[in-house]
């Protein structure tokens, strides 16, 4: 058992592509850290250095208390589940669990008493004695995790081990490795391009993007209070909706096309007020106004609904306002300048994250139907506010 810690950590290829950036974190013994980010964010080349299978550029890594930066992969005491499962196909599953173990020369019955805890603990006591041909995906992932299970590592290292798996055995399996992971209790890097597997897994997680991370913090931190505009526009789904606004003279309303949002007293608007800002709201925030009495002045969005699906506990409305982008001088969200690289943000900028159309959240009897003209009631207490030109959230 062991904390694991990236002090500063950075990989420069020799082309001078920058993977990873001055990263910074601690997994706590017994905790399970998600690293979560488009494709190319430098998530999986940080559990690599970890790992000791990518060369450290520059920092340090730490297993308990050891550096381990100089290190073979065997060496740092840690196991690593992938999402290839790697069985051997002519061994059962007994022999599978246990073959590292048996390099090892470790004598017979500790192997065997290692392998049946380690497959009670799984679920695999009756397989025991199947090939890997006769398990389903996901015997065959809970299998490649009791051979990790039974080094007694360190750390775990795991990643995307559940990319190869149906989305409905995803689910089941997101659940028991997260029931694993607290049983076993071993500090655990967790790889993840999939935001709902980071969120519903991790007790912490990393947004990383572009080698660099954003925020490190519990889940429901980081839903309620994003850092930047990479962060609110990428964790949570469907996706917060995000337009361009202006901020009134005095700071109380916002301005979006024709319509105007009341806001709560916010101290830190003060130097935003008059100019532009990026609004942002959860699906969930926005609700049906229709037979709700008349809602206050300020506190409602007229939208024109585009497509209505139907997901039986609740209804997603995807509608569009009545705004244009504003533009962008000195670099604001319009501007490509501004957020080069966004990833699954799209076209190479953040600022494209930022348009008219939105989606609501709203009851599954709600009337609203395709080519209405809907009125949206707001939450406004739970509207996120950003600047323009560097994304960062606007906070008190």
């Amino acid at each position: 058992m062991a904390t694991v810690s990236l002090e500063n950590v950075s990989k420069v290829y020799p082309n001078g592509a920058e993977a990873v950036r001055g990263l910074d974190l601690e997994i706590a013994d017994g905790e399970l850290m998600v690293l979560v980010g488009p494709s190319g964010c430098g998530k999986t080349t940080a559990l690599r250095m970890v790992a000791g299978l990518e060369e450290i550029t520059d920092g340090i890594v730490k297993v308990g208390d050891r550096v381990v930066n100089d290190l073979s992969p065997r060496e740092r005491d840690i196991a690593l589940v992938f999402q290839n499962y790697a069985l051997y196909p002519h061994m059962t599953v007994e022999e599978n669990i246990g073959f590292a173990l048996k390099l090892a020369k470790q004598p017979k019955e500790e192997v065997r008493k290692r392998v049946r805890d380690a497959a009670e603990i799984l679920g695999l006591t009756e397989h025991l004695q199947r090939k890997p041909s006769q398990l389903s995906g996901g015997q065959r992932q809970r299998v490649a995790m009791g051979r990790a299970i039974v080094r007694e590592p360190a750390a775990f290292l795991m990643d995307e081990p559940l990319s190869n798996l149906d989305a409905k055995l995803r689910v089941q399996m997101r659940t028991e490795i997260a029931r694993i992971q607290r049983r076993v209790g071993v500090a655990t890097i967790y790889v993840t391009h999939d935001q709902i597997e980071a969120m519903t897994m991790g007790d912490r997680v990393a947004v990383m993007r572009a080698g660099t991370l954003q925020q490190c913090d519990a889940p429901q931190i980081l839903y309620d209070s994003p850092d930047n505009l990479f962060v609110a526009a990428f964790i949570g789904s469907p996706a917060m909706n995000l337009y361009e606004a202006t901020l009134s003279d005095d700071g109380s309303r916002v301005r979006l096309g024709n319509q105007e949002l009341e806001l709560p007293e916010r101290p830190g608007l003060e130097p935003f007020r008059g100019k532009q800002v990026v609004v942002g709201v959860r699906p969930e925030n926005l609700h049906d106004a229709a037979g709700r009495g008349e809602l206050p002045p300020g506190h409602r969005l007229e939208a024109d609904v585009d497509v209505v699906e139907a997901l039986g506990s609740e209804r997603l409305i995807h509608f569009h306002l009545d705004i244009s982008r504003l533009a962008a001088p000195g670099g604001g969200v319009g501007s490509a300048e501004a957020e080069p690289d966004a990833g699954d943000l799209g076209a190479g900028e953040l600022g494209a994250a930022v348009t008219s159309a939105g989606v609501a959240r709203v009851e599954p009897d709600s009337a609203i139907r395709v080519g209405d003209r809907a009125a949206f009631g707001v939450d406004t207490d739970r509207l996120h506010l950003f600047d323009p030109a560097t994304g960062a959230a606007i906070r008190a």
